[in-house]
């Protein structure tokens, strides 16, 4: 007798193969960046150092509430940008160890596997090779918002319970892309952390190489644009407001290359509606002919549009070169 029946088997195509290898690798990494040592290190940090800074900031703004007898629209808003007696502005906080923070997620995210010995393993998985690279990227970006949004929220949290304010919509708002920039800031030195990973074998050369660069834009390349910009445009007595203007606007065009000058620049405008513009403004013309007033939030995101696109793009310029180089590479079973 001859058997006619037959089982069909689900068939499943290359793009269900690739979505099911990333979210197998997204789900594990993620798992992995929550138990392991260096996060809860990290987020410890950042978390009782911006939460002093908060609390700095409170002590003044009650004084001021106290001593006005009400409370101003956008005093909520203060808790991220006011600096205390002796401490900076959660903002700050932020701006200096948010780089820190991306970059210890991804300093080991390959040469990591491969001291370990289980990158030729985990490639050994029936999963696409660009798998690992974007689950481990996206993983990251995933923890990180995790992490800023929960802090975040905390904030508002300690303003309505300490402050007795609660927050309007359009407060809400400007809070939430707040958080967002700093997310994408953060991601972006997760992304450069990652392509270091990559290029160098041993994690400490990765750590210090993104170290190197972090403090360059942070510091140095604030100094050396007013260096460059005392060369092309120098300001001297007898200079005139022409002169001293290039001067101003060559040294802040070369600090905005700076990943840290545009996130302080556009979180401070987003969060700060009495912020009118990023440019040097003048007096007899434009302040006289000024309408009194904060700024509506589709205004401020107009000011600081230029900066997430910036953001973004360096990010991805950085993801991008990642995927390249990772794609590329040789991958051997030691």
């Amino acid at each position: 007798m001859e058997l006619t029946a037959k089982q069909d088997l689900p068939v499943i195509t290359d793009r269900e193969a690739r979505r099911n290898g990333f979210r197998a690798l997204y789900y594990k990494e993620v798992r992995d960046y929550f138990r392991s040592l260096k996060f809860i290190i990290v987020l410890a940090l950042v978390t009782v150092l911006g939460l002093t800074g908060v609390y700095g900031a409170f002590n003044g703004i009650r004084d001021a509430i106290s001593d006005s007898g009400n409370s101003a629209t956008y005093t909520l808003l203060s808790l991220f940008t006011e600096q205390g007696a002796s401490w900076p502005s959660f903002v700050w906080f932020l701006m200096f160890l948010g780089p820190l923070v991306g970059m210890a997620l991804g300093f080991d995210a390959i040469n990591g596997e491969r001291s370990r010995r289980t990158l030729s393993r985990l490639l050994a998985q029936p999963i696409h090779r660009d798998a690992v690279i974007n689950g481990k990227f996206w993983a990251g970006v995933t923890v990180l918002a995790i992490m800023v949004f929960a802090l975040g929220f905390f904030v508002i949290g300690f303003g309505i319970a300490a402050l007795g304010l609660v927050p309007t919509l359009e407060q809400l708002l400007r809070i939430v892309i707040f958080l967002f920039f700093t997310v994408v800031y953060m991601a972006l030195f997760l992304a450069l952390s990652q392509l270091f990973s990559l290029l160098f074998r041993h994690m400490a050369t990765s750590a210090l190489m993104g170290i190197a660069v972090w403090l360059f834009l942070a510091i140095f390349l604030g100094l050396l644009a007013n260096v460059i910009a005392g060369v092309l445009f120098p300001v001297t007595d007898t200079s005139t407001v022409t002169d001293v203007l290039n001067n101003y606007r060559c040294s802040q065009f070369i600090k905005r290359l700076s990943p840290s000058t545009l996130y302080s620049e556009a979180v401070v405008t987003v969060l700060d509606p009495n912020v009118r513009t990023l440019d040097v403004v003048s007096f007899s013309l434009q302040q006289q002919n000024a309408i009194v007033g904060e700024l509506p939030l589709g205004q401020s995101l107009l000011l600081v549009w230029p900066h997430l696109t910036g953001l973004i793009a360096l990010a991805m310029i950085c993801f991008g070169v990642s995927y390249v180089v990772f794609m590329r590479q040789e991958v051997r079973a030691d």
